[in-house]
């Protein structure tokens, strides 16, 4: 019998709400699993896919992960992982180094053991490459096979990748697919292969409001048995208020006190009628009253005079910034742009030649992501790119948007605040297309 522990999405490195306590959260969290493995009998961690938040990684979430994988290596605990899309680079992925220092596993085509059971890998892949993909994979003389993956997968909530065709094209017949990407855990069961994701570590957005943790997987010779664990992290506390007509700031007051706010993320919506609230001075109440920070969901019909009806959110402006963007069906390059540009850590100074870069990359290496495609609504696409060729004028004009979009001053957090914010599932960032030698892995 085969024990591991099946966690994903930890998203080590995310600032959330521009936190520093927040992005130490994400980093404990996946400590604690490190640390329930060392203190359960698993026989190896599996890790599907968004490891960080993306692909630059600050040295101390580079040295928290390094001191955690340590200890699950003086255990005798193997890490095994596969490369998600917030993490993924054209380049050496950070899974080659750990790999390198003998601290973790990176799944692929090739079977890796533990136990009675072959495990494999799947990279998270851009819908406009997987075309190139045949699912073979090298032989195994396991009791078990597994197939550990990252992306939207069927039968589950906003996929875009059939989970079908990956079982009915593969030559290894799998016991069960572990899964990344989506936030929320969930099972089911295709053929006769169990299908799970084991959700986010840390709520990585507002919506996610169920406890968090991991799935722990044990393979039996006559069955696969999947449980859920949950993790002790910060505590969310979701206040609604429904306004009446004469409520205001003193109603919102009121419902805040009725919460044990100490050290807490609080989100507050407001529904109803009412009178105008401003968000600052109930997020600044609820700062007073202990919380760690505070953000303000305005779900109230606004009327400027133009009979214009919106729903306002402060809750998190990155959540803002990325959905505007999401509407916008830009390409992945653009998307790519975008990120380096507005999200990244690349220095003022040093944007345009990162661009330049990238973008010179993607007209060598996949033409194809500089076509548009159609936005989606309430899905966050991590590539958002179909397959297609695109003409050289079409690039040029692109490298020259590029350009123009590194040498002005990006205010788009400021100005995509107050847009609506419809927060999916899995919550991603734009995903560059990937090269053949990285988000493809051995799938190239």
């Amino acid at each position: 019998m085969t024990r591991v522990i099946h966690t994903g999405d930890t998203h080590i490195g995310y600032q959330q709400y521009h936190s520093p306590e927040r992005r130490q959260d994400f980093l404990d969290a996946f400590e604690r699993v490190v640390a329930d493995a060392l203190d359960g009998d698993v026989d190896a961690v599996v890790h599907a896919g968004d490891l960080y938040h993306d692909r630059r990684p600050e040295l101390p979430d580079l040295l928290g992960t390094l001191a955690a994988l340590r200890r699950l290596d003086d255990a005798g605990i193997p890490f095994l992982a596969i490369v998600g899309n917030h993490e993924s680079t054209r380049g050496g992925q950070w899974l080659d180094l750990f790999e390198r220092l003998g601290l973790a596993t990176r799944l692929g085509r090739a079977p890796h053991v533990v136990g009675d059971v072959a495990f494999y890998g799947l990279d998270h892949v851009p819908r406009s490459r997987r075309d190139e993909l045949d699912y073979q994979f090298e032989p195994h003389d396991a009791g078990r096979a597994v197939l550990v993956a990252h992306g939207l997968f069927t039968p589950f909530a906003h996929a875009d990748w059939e989970t079908e065709t990956v079982l009915a094209e593969s030559n290894v017949d799998f016991d069960a697919v572990l899964l990344g990407d989506n936030h929320v855990p969930d099972t089911a069961e295709l053929d006769g292969t169990w299908v799970t994701y084991c959700g986010s570590t840390e709520r990585a957005s507002a919506s996610e409001r169920d406890p968090r943790g991991y799935n722990l997987v044990q393979f039996a010779p006559d069955e696969v048995d999947i449980r859920r664990r949950t993790l002790e992290t910060r505590p969310f506390a979701f206040v609604e208020v429904d306004l009446a007509g004469d409520e205001g700031i003193e109603r919102v007051r009121q419902r805040v006190r009725e919460f044990d706010l100490e050290d807490a993320v609080v989100i507050v919506e407001l529904r109803g009628e009412g009178e105008s609230v401003t968000p600052a001075a109930v997020e600044s109440f609820a700062v007073e009253e202990g919380a760690l920070v505070a953000r303000v969901n305005d779900k109230r019909d606004i009327d400027d005079g133009a009979e214009l009806a919106t729903d306002v959110t402060f809750a998190d402006p990155d959540d803002a910034v990325r959905e505007r963007v999401r509407e916008m069906g830009l390409s992945s390059a653009a998307l790519d742009v975008d990120e380096t540009v507005r999200a990244s850590k690349v220095a003022d100074s040093n944007v345009r030649d990162e661009v330049r870069e990238r973008v010179e990359s993607l007209l060598s290496d996949d033409p194809g992501a500089f076509v548009a495609v159609e936005s989606q609504d309430g899905i966050e696409s991590d590539d958002g790119v179909e397959d297609g060729d695109s003409e050289a004028a079409e690039d040029a004009a692109d490298v020259e948007a590029a350009e123009d979009t590194a040498e002005s001053d990006t205010e788009t957090t400021t100005e995509t605040t107050a847009e609506t914010t419809t927060e999916s599932d899995s919550e991603a960032a734009a995903d560059p297309a990937a090269s053949r030698d990285s988000s493809l892995g051995d799938f190239a």
